[in-house]
């Protein structure tokens, strides 16, 4: 039998007072000298550095206010809606202390609020992935499940097992939800497959996230799919057919959507899924509180080159891509199977690429927050959780706190 809170929950950890001296990123601002105030697992106060706090001009402002001084810049924890593990393990191996793990390793790099992503499953392994991740959810390792598949386009399957995609069904949909017990968040769907836009209604009737990925659907269905209240694109571009000028398909209906203020638009932009160029002109379209960055991270993240597996699919990284093993005869490399990278790398990426970072910070952050309902996430504000990561001169993670607590990598 499970006991809650196996897995290291959150809850009841009472962490010490503490007070942080740093530059802060409040809103779009960076401001040059704060102190963050956390009592317990939340943002206490916030306000400017003052001679008040030094007790006199001369004195040492960090031991006179009882302030830690942090070396860095401290934005908001990341958070990521689209991630399949991370260390070694992941979230598809149903096995709950991979998935325990995969979670850890995701807080230690900076994501610490996320979605756990499962891959097209058979209905009973899917059904105990659900519940393995709901426990997880339970205990506050995860904040919600993330469904990819099975309703899931044939030609854009991708890293899928295409014998397991198959047409949504009322009767599985109803016991996923019930075995995920309110914690499954977003589902991706191809709204093209028969009763595609029939799983819509019955997910967001449901108060389920639809997210539109893996799919072959013309702009009419992509668009008859947001009307009925798909809110999401899977990692845009990846699983899709190209915008075609005489035959737009999804991308062109997600991205208008997305203008329009109707839709979010997942981005891979790592440089092997997206490229930077691609990464910064939609966000320059739709704005950047309409793009999530998302790591579509596999158990490579933060482990490297290797074998691996993915749903009962064997996967080859190399140079930090990861892909199918295509088998001795194929002729060319296999589809690109997941993300390498965890979303601080992406938002450093972006940064590097020449975003601002106000800008590439919020796609990592108070976008993904909102969009999900993490109304305690995703800002550095009075009231919100004390998640907190220390970037350095280059936008990277250098440290990283959750509910208050520091971690160790």
């Amino acid at each position: 039998m499970r006991t809650p809170g196996s897995h290291g929950t959150i809850t009841g950890v009472t962490a010490p007072h503490i007070i942080l001296r740093a530059p802060a990123l409040l809103g779009d601002t960076i401001e040059p000298d704060v102190l963050v105030e956390i009592t317990d697992d939340r943002i206490s106060e916030i306000r400017p550095l003052t001679e008040a706090d030094a007790g006199r001009p001369d004195a040492d402002p960090d031991l006179a206010s009882g302030a830690v001084a942090v070396n860095g810049i401290l934005v908001p924890g990341f958070v990521d809606v689209h991630t399949h593990g991370g260390g070694g393990v992941a979230f598809t191996d149903l096995d709950p202390e991979a998935a325990a793990a995969a979670a850890r390793h995701q807080h230690t790099r900076g994501t610490t609020s996320l979605l756990a992503s499962l891959v097209t499953m058979s209905p009973a392994d899917l059904r105990r992935g659900v519940q393995v991740l709901a426990d997880l959810a339970d205990d506050g390792l995860v904040d919600g499940i993330h469904l990819e598949g099975p309703w899931l386009a044939q030609a854009r399957c991708g890293a899928h097992d295409p014998t397991l995609l198959r047409d949504p069904d009322l009767g599985e949909v109803e016991r996923l939800l019930e075995a995920g017990r309110g914690h499954i968040r977003q589902v991706t769907l191809a709204p093209e497959r028969d009763h595609g836009l029939d799983l819509v209604g019955w997910l967001t009737a449901a108060g389920v996230h639809a997210a539109i990925g893996h799919t072959t659907a013309s702009f009419a269905v992509a668009t008859q799919a947001i009307e009925a209240g798909a809110d999401l694109a899977t990692h845009l571009f990846n699983g899709m057919d190209p915008w075609h000028h005489r035959e737009p398909g999804a991308v062109p209906a997600l991205l208008r959507a997305a203008a329009e203020g109707a839709v979010t638009l997942e981005l891979i932009a790592d440089g092997t899924h997206l490229s930077d160029d691609t990464a910064r002109t939609v966000i320059d379209l739709v704005g950047r509180e309409h793009v999530v960055f998302v790591s579509d991270a596999m158990a490579a993240a933060g482990v490297g080159d290797g074998s691996y597996v993915l749903g009962g699919l064997a996967v080859i990284v190399a140079d930090g891509v990861a892909r199918l093993d295509p088998g001795p005869d194929a002729t060319g490399p296999g589809s690109i199977a997941g993300g390498t990278s965890h979303v601080a790398e992406i938002v450093a990426r972006a940064v590097a690429a020449g975003r601002s970072l106000p800008d590439a910070v919020s796609c990592g952050t108070r976008t993904p927050a909102s969009w999900a309902g993490l109304a305690d996430r995703g800002e550095i504000a009075v009231g919100a959780r004390a998640d907190l990561a220390v970037l350095d001169d280059d936008a990277r993670v250098a440290r990283v706190m959750r509910a208050g607590n520091w971690l160790s990598a």
